[in-house]
């Protein structure tokens, strides 16, 4: 991936806060991760949790919540958020996925949306540096616990399209490394079409508007892959 995306992540959390809250309008992510395991009284990791979009999702069921992400910059934008939501049970500290801060065997449920693939895109040795990456998110979940990792399947697809940049990836996770995958529609609904074109291309670099399904309001559909193991 381009380093545009580097940029974005250590400067411009407000832009992507902006593009990625308009993403999964009809509520669909927390109904999956509830589908997979209960989030109720769990102890939660979020790593690689970018502005918070997945911690603000669990966070009223956890029991305790840490959230990780190698950004200071984003990881300000998410304590942000979650302090506004008046919960307590949670802390955050910049980290790596193949490294975090936390004891062996100490959580139920790692998360890890939109951010491992980072390990694979941005690393030569990505199968090297994937397997460090599973190893450590998975040296934090107690017996039975849950690691999920969520990446698109495809934007602007009303069927799973995944980039082919990343099929090498998506292939390991399911054949080496025993996940199973599932996909949700995530859609994306903006307030105008020129909303759409301004923060579409903002992120994707693309100026998606010919791929909105609807225009009142604007609907740019959105397919993403939820990758499940178990301890």
């Amino acid at each position: 991936m381009p380093d545009h995306y580097a940029e974005v992540y250590q400067s411009h959390a407000d832009r992507y806060e902006q593009l990625v809250s308009r993403e999964d309008y009809e509520g669909n992510i927390v109904a999956a991760l509830r589908r997979i395991t209960p989030l109720e009284g769990r102890d939660i990791i979020d790593s690689g949790a970018g502005t918070g979009r997945l911690a603000c999702l669990v966070a009223p069921f956890a029991r305790s919540l840490r959230v990780y992400d190698s950004s200071a910059h984003m990881l300000d934008f998410a304590a942000a958020r979650l302090r506004a939501s008046g919960l307590t049970h949670w802390h955050t500290a910049v980290a790596d996925h193949r490294q975090l801060p936390a004891e062996n065997q100490s959580a139920d449920i790692v998360l890890a949306g939109w951010s491992v693939v980072y390990t694979v895109v941005w690393e030569e040795d990505w199968r090297a540096e994937l397997g460090r990456a599973l190893t450590e998110l998975t040296r934090v979940l107690r017996l039975g616990g849950k690691l999920i990792i969520l990446e698109t399947l495809g934007t602007g697809f009303v069927k799973p399209h995944p980039p082919e940049g990343m099929l090498p990836y998506f292939a390991y996770l399911e054949n080496e490394a025993g996940f199973t995958r599932s996909c949700i529609r995530t859609d994306y609904r903006f307030a105008s079409v020129e909303e759409a074109r301004e923060l579409t291309s903002f992120f994707f670099e693309d100026d998606m508007t010919d791929r909105l399904i609807n225009l009142d309001p604007p609907i740019l559909p959105e397919c993403t892959g939820i990758w499940e193991r178990s301890v």
